[in-house]
């Protein structure tokens, strides 16, 4: 008899449950450093395929590499392709974060792409899928809805606007703010700290927050991360496999080589 097995408990179940989930970027493309980075003792890992070098076949290794681990892995694909997110989703991503969400109607049809019929369009090969464990997840095509988490990304000023009518949107597990594009499309490009933008992100978590929705938050730099921890944001990420090994390696470099270029780099 083949062995039964029970899907992980999806990362809208550990929002549910209350209490900071803090994170961080895996961007590399490495399984080793995925790996690496699962038992740092964080809350959640972003395997990113929008900004890095990540296939089906490298997001399947990252998933296989962290699998046991006590984090929570969420994919970001680089758009809300139906197609694409059918083949995540049988990869076994369970926890999907969207990029560049503007309308509540956007929004609406992302939760009809990770559904089966009749509530979607999600094509059925759960047979041939990591997702149901090859069939065996006992009851998969009927329930996998209740272990998929959904998160939408807010980063333009233009889904500002329509914050309140996106995080309205049901089968909409979360919103997570993207301050760099947001700061880009408001027309300070490279300021993620600028006063317009903070308010706007501000905004967006009040907003957020009536609508009983958990809300999140990019911020690499510790006083931003703290400023919007007190503003009451549930997850948020503050740092990247990449920026880590980058500033890293600089610093080793600066300690060992003078060099007249000792300018900070932004990490992100």
């Amino acid at each position: 008899m083949p062995l039964r097995v029970t899907p992980e408990e999806s990362f809208a179940a550990r929002l549910s449950a209350g209490g900071r989930q803090t994170g961080m970027w895996v961007c590399s493309g490495s399984p080793l450093i995925a790996e690496i980075c699962a038992g740092s003792g964080l809350d959640w890992l972003l395997i990113d395929a929008e900004h890095s070098p990540n296939g089906l076949e490298s997001l399947l290794a990252q998933l296989q590499a962290i699998h046991g681990y006590p984090i929570a892995p969420v994919i970001r694909p680089p758009s809300g392709d139906p197609v694409l997110l059918k083949q995540y989703l049988d990869l076994g991503a369970q926890n999907l974060l969207i990029p560049m969400v503007d309308t509540a109607e956007q929004a609406a049809e992302l939760v009809r792409a990770v559904r089966y019929p009749p509530q979607g369009i999600r094509g059925v090969g759960s047979a041939l899928a990591r997702a149901s464990r090859w069939n065996r997840i006992d009851g998969y095509l009927q329930n996998a809805a209740e272990v998929l988490t959904l998160l939408v990304q807010i980063e333009t000023a233009a889904a500002v606007e329509k914050v309140a009518e996106i995080a309205a949107v049901d089968g909409v597990d979360g919103l997570f703010i993207g301050p760099s594009d947001l700061a880009a499309s408001m027309g300070h490009l490279g300021q993620q700290d600028h006063p317009e933008v903070v308010a706007a992100v501000e905004h967006c978590i009040r907003v957020i927050k009536a609508a009983g929705k958990p809300v999140g938050v990019n911020a690499f730099a510790e006083a931003t991360a703290r400023r919007y921890i007190a503003a009451g944001v549930d997850f948020l990420l503050v740092g990247a496999d990449v920026a880590l090994l980058a500033r890293g390696s600089e610093a080793l470099a600066a300690q060992y080589i003078s060099s007249a270029d000792d300018d900070a780099r932004a990490s992100y």
